[in-house]
């Protein structure tokens, strides 16, 4: 549960609105969410919500970049490679981290 102790380094390799995905995701604070829409707007793609959703699910590394941070626009949680309960046990111990 403690973060590293030093920085860990990523090479990340994909198309320029993969990798711009990519860091928007880097930036959700942990144990918060954002949609689709949201996250679309923070990669500088705000009228691309489809092509985001399909950069967030081409992550195959996703908890050190957390696709588990994105939700639908309604608050559902939506498909996750690793699976409905795998995303909300990620969320769930990221929000016990940082709540109280």
């Amino acid at each position: 549960g403690a973060a590293p102790s030093r920085t860990i380094g990523l090479l990340m390799s994909g198309s320029p609105l993969r990798l711009q995905v990519w860091r928007a995701l880097l930036q959700v604070p942990e144990g918060q969410v954002r949609s689709y829409t949201q996250l679309a707007q923070a990669a500088g793609a705000p009228h691309a919500v489809r092509a985001v959703a399909s950069c967030v699910a081409a992550n195959a590394i996703a908890y050190l970049i957390p696709c588990h941070r994105v939700i639908r626009a309604n608050a559902q949680f939506g498909e996750y490679r690793w699976g409905p309960l795998t995303k909300r046990a990620l969320l769930g111990l990221e929000l016990a981290r940082h709540s109280g």
